[in-house]
């Protein structure tokens, strides 16, 4: 007999299912020699559970048909079936240890999976299989209604069919998963980083840059000259902000936190879903191993898929596992994302350089009420303050809104209140190319907190006014000094804010005003300071003809364009269609760009022209406007705000008109993005999620462009230009 059990303890040390016809065991798929073995062990020799279930069910010892004889686990030996995976001890059925079994068949000690599940792995040590039924302490068991004292398993079976009816009738999109893992109220269980890594090597001087700087600054005057008997009341400056280059290696750039908010709401099902699914594949195979990651996933609640993980090849191993087990289903409650959003941030023990939150949602926040009966959402209630400008833990929210039935309203108020950006996607493949564009940025980013002052020089010079956009701004009560509060600035982004100053009667030349910058370092955390040479306007005694700086005229343009976008939207909103569609002709017309020699070829002019257009097609009627034209509006006065990318239109496509602000980096990121699969982006992005344009957006006399030829530009520049 021991030569038989030996050949029988080999073949399950090899895998091999069995079977129990009667008192022999046949082995299925063995060698000849093993073919047949001698019964099992007497009773005395098995576990009291196994014997318990022979006595209980005559069917167990009756001889069964080969074809319907119970088989074993292919997953494991009977050796290390008894021996947990996670702690290698072992695990004995009534010797007091509380075992859990998953749906894949593999059982751990209860203590040690619920611990593992607890810190966001939700998949099997052993075989990597996604689970859907998750373990819970007692307590947490207590209160989700399940029987503390009822078996390991925890499975919808067990309960009450009372209970299972109930749960049947819920509309799906009400539904929310009834096991998740039981979350911390304090999320301070980030992945650690080496902060003196290559990456992030600490300075902590001061520098003052008198000659070549390392973010370029020049100031442009309206006016070469100034009759001496005049006062100009509101003359104009330009002020041109550029950051360095991105650094050529990826080991010398700013590391980033970065937590994505995800919508699996039940109207995310199907094509949405899998889209963002490779989106956010996408985005995780472009951080790198001193980049860390969290993702937030809601729909009726909020819950956190994984803690701040550095992207090492195993943290990307385990973040594509856990975005993959994603499912939709449910409402949408974006205030309870947004905190546990903020709270990923605030918690972490270890802060890279860089952090910021990505908001995605094609839907309506179902939980946002307004402060009184018929008055507009307050949307203070979806932003934590704790993440706003002037917190001391500013993190911007970079919002993007998917499809027809986003609420574009309440996603611009998200990124305006947190400093960032709203993008609207309306083609169904281009979701990847929006998170492409952003994480371009967001992984470039050499100068924070950036600051830009202007004092005035000159005795009776005083400024009247600084058009700064979204930014912060201010003027001293004496019209002697103002600021601008520039924040972060990505590689090769550029800045312009044009300021007004009243110049009194002089004679000679007038020194009005000195800019001076200062910034930290994103790698080095060095404070820099650069200063700009005065600006000085020549006094004649008699006019002379003189034009208008065009850096000067062609951001009075878009300052004036960006105020009329606005109007126009608050005559949609309040359905005024014609004057909406009117306002965008106005100041400045697109003609009259077009026939400006020096700003013709200008490609933000070119850009500018096309939106207008591109504005006043979508804003044609109340079906329209409330279809594409609100948000696309939004997401151009997003990006004119902050003068920053967004995605909106066409912009993400390699042969659109509008790609203001893109800077190289971002464009690197969107051919990456484009390289992959294109033929897939494209077939999508011929199928939007709302109706196209239908006018054109073509500047005339340009050129035709093919789909993939289009060779893209550095951002805007000043280098080279002349009056």
């Amino acid at each position: 007999m021991a030569p038989a059990w030996e050949r029988a303890r080999r073949a399950l040390a090899a895998r091999l299912c069995m079977r129990f016809p009667g008192r022999h065991v046949a082995i299925v798929d063995v060698p000849p020699e093993l073919d047949y073995v001698e019964a099992p062990p007497p009773p005395a020799e098995v576990g009291e559970e196994e014997q318990e279930e022979t006595e209980k069910s005559p069917a167990a010892v009756s001889p069964a048909p080969a074809a319907s004889a119970p088989r074993l686990s292919r997953s494991g030996s009977r050796s290390s079936a008894n021996i947990c995976a996670i702690c290698l001890g072992g695990m004995r059925t009534g010797h007091g240890q509380a075992l859990f079994t998953a749906e894949c068949s593999h059982k751990f000690h209860f203590h040690c999976i619920s611990s593992n599940v607890q810190h966001g792995n939700h998949v099997c040590p052993i075989c990597r299989a996604v689970w859907k039924e998750l373990p819970f302490q007692g307590a947490q068991l207590a209160d989700a209604g399940v029987n503390v004292n009822g078996p390991g398993r925890v499975n919808p079976s067990n309960w009450p069919q009372g209970r299972l009816s109930r749960i049947n009738t819920l509309n799906q999109q009400d539904h929310v998963p009834p096991f998740r893992t039981p979350e911390s109220v304090i999320f301070n269980d980030d992945e650690q980083i080496n902060i003196q890594s290559e990456t992030t090597v600490r300075g902590g001087g001061d520098r003052v840059i008198e000659g070549p700087a390392v973010v370029e600054m020049m100031t442009y005057a309206e006016l070469p000259a100034i009759v001496e008997s005049v006062t100009e009341e509101n003359f104009a400056i330009l002020i041109h902000l550029k950051a360095p280059r991105s650094p050529a290696s990826l080991n010398s750039r700013a590391p980033l936190d970065l937590v994505t908010v995800l919508d699996v709401s039940g109207s995310m099902a199907g094509s949405k879903l899998a889209l963002l699914k490779r989106a956010m594949s996408f985005v995780i195979d472009c951080l790198g191993p001193n980049d860390r990651l969290s993702v937030i996933a809601f729909s009726t609640s909020a819950w956190r898929l994984f803690p701040l993980r550095k992207m090492t090849s195993f943290g990307k191993q385990q973040s594509h596992q856990a975005v993959s087990s994603l499912v939709a289903n449910g409402g949408t409650n974006i205030a309870e994302a947004l905190w546990k959003a903020s709270r990923v941030m605030e918690d972490r023990q270890a802060r890279n350089p860089v952090c910021s939150i990505i908001l995605l949602s094609d839907g309506v926040d179902h939980h946002l009420t307004p402060a009184a009966p018929g008055a507009a959402p307050d949307y203070t209630q979806l932003v934590p303050p704790s993440i706003l400008p002037g917190s001391g833990h500013h993190v911007a929210v970079h919002a993007f809104g998917f499809g027809s039935d986003h609420d574009s309203r309440t996603m611009h108020a998200v990124a305006e209140m947190s400093g960032g950006t709203f993008s609207f996607i309306d083609a169904v493949g281009s979701i990847q190319d929006a998170f492409a564009q952003c994480i371009g940025g967001l992984l470039s980013v050499v100068a924070q907190e950036t600051r830009l002052t202007v004092d005035c020089l000159a005795d009776g010079v005083a400024l009247t006014s600084v058009r700064s956009g979204g930014y912060a701004s201010g003027v001293a009560a004496d019209g002697r000094g103002g600021f601008v509060e520039v924040g972060d600035l990505y590689a090769d982004e550029e800045r312009d804010f044009l300021v007004t100053v009243r110049v009194p009667p002089g004679r000679g030349d007038t020194a009005l005003v000195l800019a001076a910058v200062t910034y930290r370092d994103a790698v080095t955390a060095d404070s820099v300071r650069v200063q700009s040479a005065p600006v000085i306007v020549v006094r004649t005694a008699v006019r002379v003809a003189t034009t208008v700086a065009p850096e000067v005229e062609r951001e009075w343009h878009r300052v004036r364009a960006t105020e009329d976008m606005a109007a126009a939207r608050a005559a949609a909103e309040g359905n005024d269609f014609a004057r909406a569609a009117e306002i965008p002709r106005r100041r400045p017309p697109p003609a009259a760009l077009e026939s400006c020699a020096r700003l013709r070829s200008d490609p933000q002019t070119v850009a500018l022209v096309a939106e207008l257009r591109e504005m006043q097609d979508r804003a044609e009627n109340r079906p329209r406007y409330e279809e594409s034209g609100r948000a696309y509006i939004l997401a151009g006065l997003s990006s004119h705000s902050w003068q920053r990318a967004t995605a909106r239109g066409d912009s993400t496509e390699l042969t659109g008109l509008v790609h203001t602000y893109q800077t190289p980096s971002m464009v690197d990121m969107l051919h990456r993005s484009h390289a992959l699969l294109p033929e897939v982006v494209d077939a999508l992005n011929r199928s939007p999620t709302v109706a196209p344009s239908r006018t054109p957006a073509v500047t005339p006399g340009s050129p035709p462009t093919r789909r993939g030829l289009r060779t893209f530009r550095p951002t805007k520049s000043f280098t080279g230009r002349t009056s």
